[in-house]
């Protein structure tokens, strides 16, 4: 009776162990703490198809970053306010408004680049609220020149916060009147780059559910 007594206790302790490890595993496959903030700037709607792939994976809040004034239509007239705006270090006011950005510890924030710069909206937001000690997570579209320094002055303007990977792809070309290039076969292929993305970084929900 001692023996069969001693084996079920050590069967028991492995069945116990078993379960405590699982459940640690679970805890560690969870990347999101409290709430997801998703914030974009998107003139001509590509970097918002990217936001709603990402929001479509990992939840959270969406949200567009809207000017109190907005940019002409015309692309030539925007560029050169753009080009004026980044050389004189003037921030635009934005309408948008985030209520309680305390209750986001992860905050992934959209923009196209404009003049291989970061588009003064998206200075304005990032230096409106206090950023410190969160996880901040930069996505791009580009009209295939890159990110230029984009995602260096997003670092320098959030220096207390952890700034992941960020993701980039090409978009449309304005200026060749080629709008909305994010859509059909070519938003399959960036589901996929973004989920891929996303899981590269720790922070798909779905594969943490």
């Amino acid at each position: 009776m001692n023996v069969i007594n001693t084996i079920t206790t050590i069967l028991l302790c492995c069945v116990l162990y078993s379960c405590s490890n699982a459940q640690n595993k679970s805890v560690q496959k969870t990347p999101m703490g409290k709430k997801v903030l998703i914030v974009y700037l998107s003139r001509t709607n590509n970097t918002k198809a990217i936001a709603e792939i990402i929001h479509h994976q990992v939840g959270g809040d969406l949200v567009a970053i809207e000017m109190q004034k907005p940019y002409p239509a015309d692309y030539k007239t925007t560029v050169a306010q753009v080009a004026n705006e980044n050389e004189s270090g003037f921030l635009p006011l934005l309408k948008t408004k985030i209520e309680n950005i305390d209750q986001y510890d992860t905050v992934f924030v959209g923009f196209p680049t404009w003049g291989m710069a970061l588009p003064p909206p998206i200075k304005s937001f990032l230096r409106q609220y206090n950023f410190k000690g969160k996880t901040i997570v930069p996505f791009n579209t580009n009209a295939g020149y890159g990110i230029g320094s984009t995602f260096d002055t997003l670092k320098s303007l959030c220096a207390e916060s952890k700034v992941l990977e960020g993701f980039s792809m090409k978009g449309g070309i304005e200026k060749e009147g080629v709008l909305l290039a994010i859509k059909d076969g070519v938003r399959k292929q960036a589901e996929m780059k973004v989920i891929a993305w996303l899981r590269k970084i720790g922070l798909n929900k779905k594969d943490n559910g």
